[in-house]
């Protein structure tokens, strides 16, 4: 009898024992567990720990509650500026609520992943490639918003949604990269002709104020001298001065006006001595044809001609003029002396 006793003891803590350990549950903490008891949803939904269910009876479902990484397939759209591109992204989000990711969605997970594969296609179409580029922030934002409003019944709550790549077509990115190129390029050619035209206004500038001291001038010629000889292997041709170059120009121009005004003095003479000369040649014409008389007269018509003597009376023609030596740089010119005429009073013309 007693031994008896002993085997059902033995035998009911045996039962005990496996019924203990079917129905103990451990619950981690980033988990929640979902009873559903003949299939039917028991609340409150089970909190991290240690937690019993009936064996054979319940079935409990644990739920992760951590933030879940999801990479998106790549998707190939067109896009609003019909440019075909492959675009990939990546969601982030997390249960909020157990029961109706259990109940509400046969598999959360992949019903996440569809979800945002369909909008990052409708964001595709709806966006330019520029946007695509370089307003991502902004795309974001609206393929979170496509994703969450579905996944708020599965209890589901997006956290944040990122577009990681977009893939063009070779021969966009070359037209992009010589748009890019040429954009550059105006960018340099805009920054140099504001410099030239910085430079230009302080070029006159010192033009202006060299021109107020030519020495200046002088200085900076020297310096620039000063510079090329620096090079050794260089072949040194040093300019003409310019105030030198100015100087002989004054020196000319003087001489000239000095020797304009000698001829407009001595011009009177001249003149007279011309006609005087035509007239002896005209009176050596009448002689000649006169005879023997004429003759003699001819000689001393032709004797004055080679001489170019002035007679007295070519003085008539400037009294009081004295006629002085004039002084010209590398020119010297005498004084003009009137020879007087031996036997002729003043005022008798050359026959």
């Amino acid at each position: 009898m007693v031994e008896e006793l002993v085997t059902t003891g033995v035998a009911l803590a045996s039962a005990g024992a496996v019924y203990a350990a079917a129905a103990a549950r451990v619950i981690k903490q980033y988990e929640r567990g979902v009873v559903l008891r003949l299939g039917r949803l028991t609340s409150p939904v089970r909190g991290p720990g240690f937690t019993m269910i009936i064996p054979f009876v319940d079935r409990m479902r644990r739920v992760n509650m951590q933030i879940v990484t999801m990479p998106v397939p790549a998707q190939e759209g067109i896009t609003h500026d019909n440019v075909t591109v492959r675009v990939d992204a990546v969601v982030y989000f997390k249960v909020v609520d157990a029961a109706d990711a259990v109940v509400q969605v046969e598999d959360y997970r992949f019903a996440v992943s569809q979800v945002a594969q369909t909008s990052l296609r409708s964001i595709i179409g709806k966006s330019d490639l520029d946007d695509l580029l370089s307003n991502r922030e902004k795309l974001n934002q609206g393929l979170e918003v496509m994703i969450d409003s579905p996944a708020l019944g599965w209890g589901v709550q997006i956290d944040r949604v990122e577009i990681k790549d977009v893939s063009l077509p070779e021969t966009m990115k070359r037209s992009m990269a010589r748009q890019a190129e040429a954009a550059r390029d105006r960018r340099a050619r805009v920054i140099n002709a504001d410099a030239e035209l910085q430079a230009s206004k302080k070029l006159a500038e010192a033009a202006q104020q060299m021109s107020d001291q030519p020495a200046a001038l002088q200085l900076r010629l020297l310096q620039t001298v000063v510079a090329v000889a620096a090079e050794k292997n260089s072949t040194l041709v040093l300019p003409f001065p310019v105030e030198l170059l100015r100087f002989l120009e004054r020196s000319g121009l003087q001489a000239q006006a000095q020797t304009e005004a000698y001829e407009r003095v001595s011009g009177g003479g001249t003149r007279g001595e011309a006609r005087r000369e035509d007239a002896a040649r005209t009176e050596l014409r009448r002689e000649d044809a006169e005879g023997a008389g004429g003759e003699a007269a001819g000689d001393a018509a032709r004797a004055a001609v080679r001489r170019e003597e002035v007679p007295l009376d070519a003085a008539e023609d400037l009294p009081g003029i004295e006629l002085p030596g004039v002084e010209v740089p590398g020119l010297e010119i005498p004084g003009v002396e009137v020879p007087e005429a031996e036997g002729k009073p003043r005022g008798d013309s050359a026959t």
